[in-house]
């Protein structure tokens, strides 16, 4: 298993493209009309909404109070010290268990069957071999002290005793939270607006049964119009965090 994590580890940031991409592979619905009733749409998503945000909050509060420098080097696992501060005192995999409930939350909201049950299931095997991959390489390097974490400290089920007193004692540095996280963040703002545009037509007013070619025409370029300008801002805020931390008017 660890020769398996080491290779995923190395692809682990494509690997998580792919898994974006497979959002839009056709799939029966999790939710449908006939079970749900015409606003069916309402469920997947409330439901996927609200799992792919929590997914981004416990992202957003782990790296934001105590950053764990767990890239890798030439592509193998790789870490300066033992974080055990911040959310890492609560879960040994904080950031993992926060993109899983982000691909589960966007699978969701894609209302996809296939996702759900075959796309997700292949993820979280993937991110147990890299974990045993990772905890094979810090306990040969920090030995005792990476033994006794794990003791206390579970691999996925976070451990919720004293996690206010945690948040609490901790400030939340969110200069370095938008430094480290933006890329990540506008991959996932670009799924959920294209899910949304794709999957859902009728949030933008769109109607199935136009009365005229040019009624459907109209729809179509107003709806192409609105999405031009979500990406556009998208890519605006993106590329302009690029710049400032490029040129080093927006660091720590």
């Amino acid at each position: 298993m660890v020769s398996i994590g080491n290779f995923f580890f190395k692809y682990r940031n494509w690997i998580f493209i792919l898994f974006y991409a497979a959002l839009f592979i056709p799939s029966s619905p999790l939710f449908s009309s006939k079970q749900f009733g015409k606003c069916y749409y309402i469920w997947p998503i409330s439901i996927g909404l609200f799992i792919t945000c929590f997914g981004q909050l416990i992202r957003g509060l782990t790296i934001g109070l105590a950053y764990i420098v767990r890239g890798g080097k030439k592509g193998k696992p790789y870490a300066d010290g033992l974080v055990t501060e911040g959310i890492f005192n609560h879960c040994r995999n904080p950031l993992y268990i926060g993109n899983i409930l982000m691909l589960l939350g966007v699978g969701i909201l894609a209302n996809s069957l296939v996702y759900f049950a075959i796309v997700i299931p292949i993820f979280l095997f993937i991110y147990q071999a890299i974990v045993i991959a990772e905890e094979n390489f810090l306990r040969r390097k920090f030995g005792g002290g990476f033994n006794e974490y794990c003791k206390k400290v579970n691999r996925w089920f976070p451990r919720l005793r004293g996690i206010g007193k945690t948040l609490g004692s901790m400030q939340f540095n969110w200069k370095r939270w938008i430094l480290k996280e933006h890329t990540t963040q506008f991959i996932w703002l670009i799924g959920i607006t294209l899910i949304l545009f794709i999957n859902y037509p009728q949030l933008t007013g769109y109607n199935h049964e136009p009365e005229d070619g040019l009624e459907a025409l109209g729809q179509g370029y107003t709806r192409l119009i609105l999405l031009g300008v979500i990406l556009g801002v998208l890519l605006f805020v993106y590329l302009l965090i690029r710049y400032l931390k490029a040129t080093g008017r927006f660091k720590e």
